[in-house]
């Protein structure tokens, strides 16, 4: 690996992840591109970018949340990209269900940056970026509990922030709105047109404009940007 700057995807094999991954691979750095079902498409992605290597981790699982962070241990660029959606009325989401979506969405992003924030501070350099959803900023119905986990992902990037930009090290996050990717493939054709008539840019937005942002953020064009909430959402409120 070198000199080569290196960089930690989570859900790094498939949507926004995999754009994500495929543009730092551009960027030159070395991956280490997390999965946890997705293992033939991580191999896959391995194979075709050549500067990666692909890491299982179940990130509901904090045991192997400990060892995702202990073999990608010295990272420059952490992408906290994981979670998983729970759709249902508040009142009837299942108890495990929704412990499982904060485990993923909120608590795994945050221990995750907490045991590899040492290596970080003791280079006084390196880069944090979160993942959230404009359901984070403005709530959505029927997904309280992933609304809730994203609010905590926007809260959890403005304090560390604070507490780590005298080490050098900057920490920011990204809000996708509708994006095309198969978090949404349940969507029906007349729920797409509804929400694109919602969105002033009339149209669902693409991985690759979310991972363009992640890019920006990870790079020296960013070097003074920190604390900040990105919104990629075609203006959709």
């Amino acid at each position: 690996m070198g000199t080569k700057k290196t960089a930690l995807v989570t859900g790094g094999a498939r949507g926004i992840g995999e754009e994500i991954s495929r543009l730092l691979s551009k960027e030159g750095y070395y991956l280490y591109i997390h999965c946890n079902k997705s293992v033939e498409a991580a191999k896959a992605l391995c194979e075709e970018l050549g500067n990666a290597e692909y890491v299982c981790a179940d990130l509901g699982n904090a045991e192997e949340v400990k060892q995702l962070a202990a073999r990608c241990a010295g990272v420059d660029l952490l992408v906290n990209n994981a979670g998983v959606a729970l759709v249902a009325p508040f009142d009837a989401a299942g108890e495990d269900a929704a412990r499982r979506l904060y485990e993923i969405n909120l608590l795994a992003p945050i221990n995750l940056a907490r045991m590899l924030l040492p290596a970080m501070i003791s280079k006084k350099s390196g880069v944090i970026i979160n993942i959230s959803s404009v359901f984070g900023e403005v709530g959505g119905s029927c997904e309280v509990d992933y609304s809730a986990s994203k609010a905590g992902i926007i809260g959890f990037t403005r304090a560390l922030a604070k507490e780590v930009g005298p080490a050098g090290i900057r920490v920011n996050c990204v809000c996708p709105g509708v994006i095309d990717t198969d978090m949404n493939e349940d969507l029906s054709f007349d729920d797409i047109e509804a929400l694109c008539d919602e969105i002033p840019l009339c149209r669902m937005g693409e991985a690759s404009e979310v991972a363009e942002c992640v890019a920006f953020l990870a790079s020296d064009k960013a070097r003074y940007i920190t604390g900040s909430v990105f919104d990629v959402n075609g203006g959709w409120r």
